[in-house]
């Protein structure tokens, strides 16, 4: 460390009147921060060591320009090292419990104190709900239609202050209302509803409420009175609740970089830190996010607004409860690296530029606008958005566990955003989601990205919109928008971006719709090296996308309602099945060619006709054997001789997707692998990988996959992927279900499955076992015609 480095220290055992020697610390980071101030003003560099503890913020730190740093003199907040040092924003509660009722406890609280989670022994204790929270149930941890129904209703006293949380009518992200009482007709009276941008109503069934003591019925869950002064409790029935720490959070806003364009907050770091507890804030997410499904609030646990090369690096984000990192407005080259966020109620990191700097902006799906109107300048109006973002090397898991319209990183109206050699599973919705084009020149690569879509519908691990300015013009024909016009004539699909997004050599699965999924009007993406495990790869309209070198297992390539004269080129792909187009004109795009439909065991190669008969293009493409190399360990990687090499495919590494700081690749998790359907078990018995409808079933083989179900012996069909429209997603299967029995039949192998359906007569209702969490449960459904 540079000598004339102003060393800092703080502690828990230290006094905000001491000099901040490592021998006599601070005791607070705030008297820190005006130390490091002073330190900083000189020209020296500046470093803060935290010691180990829990820091209980009694207000949100802010760094105002004041506290900038320069190039050549940093400053940097760290954690001593090996210690954990955790910036909270709760209160540490000294209660004296007493019973209340029914193995309930309750114990007065300071007066005027607001509770928005409760934590004892550092574990999530649950708002009184119903349903009660369960992790075992997929969407919203528990649902219920008759949650707000009048005989519901009836059972509670007074409902203000409660809440309801509600999905998407179409799963396209959720709801959240503000109970404001009930009237005569035991109907609520609700406020909110406003965090979605495609408004459709609650969905009908998957809802839930919250905060009434009526609810409070179940181990690990509270009741907060805040006009009493009283605090209920359902302890867990391990607890000693005498000796217990008890925390309440309170703080939405833990760290906030606070400057601007004209005066930013300038080269401060903060390293190896824990954020926790911060404060729910889905009753504040309002503001649209032009014409995406995206509402959004513009707040974290750490806030980035006005800043120039500030850094976070490993830090830990986890029990927040709304965003755990958002970077607001004007930023520029924020760094995030080798960082673990999980356990998070919204987004992970989420950059947001204002809509002051789209030129002609839209705010709402429905919103159109005439050419002869609109701004024709190329790219931002102003420079209030992020730029030359960086985040790599991250662990983000779990996010959304309140708002399930987020994303682990979420990307909008910024510009150069990296993100690379990212893990990301057990989201809501989309892993990583750009919610236009607006600016461009994002690079994600490297990526491991999975377990996503598992709560909404009709989204991919990756999900971008496209509806910027040129997107449903109300006087231009679109499939006449780029006749004659190149991307480097700058026409009107590109307006709003400066460079194109690139995606790249990453591994992407998706059990509950597509991979990768361009939606509306995705313009100038360039989409190569990626490994599709699940749900292939989706192209709605849109213009000069470059798809290739990509391998889409056991799926294929979805162009969804195409312009004419898109410009698009699709080549040397390798998909396992025949393409899934909707509404698409002949010939597609600029070039669709060279690409190989893998056919396990095939002999020679042969023309791919059925491609050609799908594209009107295709004349090189092939239909073989893709010889890769060992897909049982996920190597697809092709082996010398391959067709797919003659064709133009080239091998790209298979080992080099997610985190690599060893302290994150060790804990973090990777991919369920695709079962080749040629392996059996010892017993003999076959995966039989097949399609019933538009999802997949496997028999359930190997005494590894009866373990993991917790099945009986090898026996039943496990559903392996549910994509969005099909009738088993709507009629209640999760991935990861076992069939036993199906109209009374017992289920043993795909082909009783298929045997006993097929006997069904058409839209007659039939009942169906599952085994799903350990235990049987049953279903009722209708056959579809």
């Amino acid at each position: 460390m540079n000598p004339a480095t102003k060393r800092i220290y703080v502690s828990q055992d230290g006094n905000d009147m001491w000099d901040g020697t490592e021998e006599r610390p601070y005791a607070t980071l705030q008297r820190a921060q005006r130390a490091a101030r002073a330190a900083g003003k000189a020209g020296r560099p500046v470093h803060v060591c935290v010691y180990g503890g829990t820091y209980y913020l009694p207000e949100t730190l802010r760094f105002t320009p004041e506290d900038s740093g320069t190039e050549a003199a940093p400053v940097l907040y760290e954690a001593a090292c090996g210690q954990e040092a955790v910036l909270s924003g709760s209160l540490r509660l000294g209660l004296e419990w007493r019973p209340y009722k029914g193995g309930i406890l309750q114990a007065e609280t300071p007066h005027g104190l607001q509770l928005d989670q409760l934590f004892v022994n550092g574990q999530a204790m649950r708002m009184a709900r119903y349903p009660n929270y369960s992790e075992e149930v997929r969407i919203l941890n528990g649902y219920a239609a008759d949650c707000i129904r009048e005989e519901r209703v009836r059972r509670w006293a007074d409902p203000a202050g409660g809440y309801v949380h509600a999905m998407h009518k179409h799963l396209w992200g959720d709801y959240h209302y503000l109970i404001r009482g009930k009237d005569e007709n035991n109907r609520l009276l609700l406020e909110g509803g406003w965090q979605n941008n495609r408004q459709m109503g609650m969905h009908d069934e998957y809802r839930y409420v919250e905060n009434m003591i009526e609810e409070l019925d179940a181990p690990g869950e509270w009741y907060h009175d805040s006009e009493a002064g009283m605090l209920y409790l359902f302890p867990c029935p391990e607890t000693e609740i005498a000796k217990a720490l008890v925390e309440g959070v309170r703080l939405a806003h833990l760290v906030e970089f606070a400057g601007s364009g004209e005066a930013p907050v300038t080269h401060i770091g903060l390293s190896g830190l824990t954020f926790k507890h911060a404060a729910r804030t889905f009753m504040e997410n309002k503001e649209p996010l032009l014409r995406s499904d995206w509402t959004i609030y513009r707040g974290g646990a750490v806030l980035l607004r006005g800043t120039e090369n500030c850094s976070v690096s490993d830090c830990t984000f986890t029990h927040l409860g709304g965003n755990a990192v958002f970077v607001d407005g004007y930023n520029r080259n924020p760094l995030f690296r080798g960082c673990h966020i999980a356990d998070v109620g919204a987004s992970g990191i989420a950059f947001v530029g204002d809509p002051a700097a789209a030129r002609s902006p839209l705010f709402e799906y429905h919103e159109r606008q005439k050419l002869k109107d609109m701004d024709m300048a190329l790219g931002p109006r102003t420079n209030q958005y992020p730029a030359g973002g960086l985040v790599e090397d991250c662990l983000i898991c779990r996010v959304g566990r309140v708002e399930k319209q987020s994303a682990p990183v979420q990307i909008s109206m910024s510009m150069d955003i990296t993100v690379r050699h990212c893990s990301i599973y057990e989201a809501p919705r989309a892993g990583i989601n750009i919610s236009e084009g607006t600016f461009g020149g994002h690079v994600i690569e490297g990526c491991d990205v999975f377990d996503t879509v598992l709560e909404t519908g009709d989204h991919g691990s990756f999900n971008s919109w496209g509806r910027d300015r040129y997107w449903m013009l109300e006087d231009v024909d679109p499939d006449r928008i780029n006749q004659d016009q190149t991307a480097e004539d700058s026409p009107l699909p590109v307006l709003d971006m400066a460079r194109p997004i690139t995606l790249r050599n990453s591994r992407w699965r998706c059990d509950y719709g597509w991979d990768i999924d361009l939606d509306d009007g995705s313009s100038w993406y360039q989409i190569y090296n990626n490994l599709c495990l699940a749900g292939g790869i989706k192209l709605r309209e849109g213009f000069y996308r470059i798809c290739e070198n990509n391998i889409m297992v056991d799926n294929t390539l979805h162009p969804h309602v195409w312009y004419r004269g898109s410009r698009d080129i699709i080549r040397h792909n390798i998909v396992f099945t025949p393409y899934a187009p909707v509404r698409v004109p002949q010939p597609w795009g600029q070039l669709c060619d060279g690409n190989l439909l893998h056919a396990p065991d095939a002999g020679e190669p042969q023309p791919a006709s059925r491609l050609q008969e799908q594209s009107g293009s295709d004349s090189r493409s092939l239909t073989a054997d893709a010889l890769f190399v060992d897909p049982a360990a996920g190597n697809y990687q092709v082996c010398e001789g391959s067709p797919a090499l003659k064709l133009g495919f080239r091998n790209f590494p298979m080992d080099e997707f997610g985190v690599r700081k060893p302290e994150l690749r060790r804990i973090a998790r990777t991919p369920k692998l695709p079962v080749p359907g040629a392996a059996a078990s010892a017993s003999g018995r076959r995966p039989q990988l097949s399609r019933w409808g538009r999802c997949k079933v496997k028999n359930v083989v190997g005494l590894g996959e009866v373990s993991a179900a917790g099945l009986p012996g090898e026996t039943g069909v496990v559903v392996e992927s549910l994509p969005w429209g099909s009738w088993q997603l709507e009629s209640g299967f999760q991935v990861a279900d076992v069939v036993l029995e199906l109209a009374g039949g017992k289920v043993d192998t795909v082909e009783d499955l298929f045997r006993l359906y097929e006997a069904i007569e058409p839209g007659e209702p039939f009942p169906v076992i599952l085994f799903r969490g350990q235990r049987e449960i049953g279903l009722t459904v209708g056959k579809r015609a």
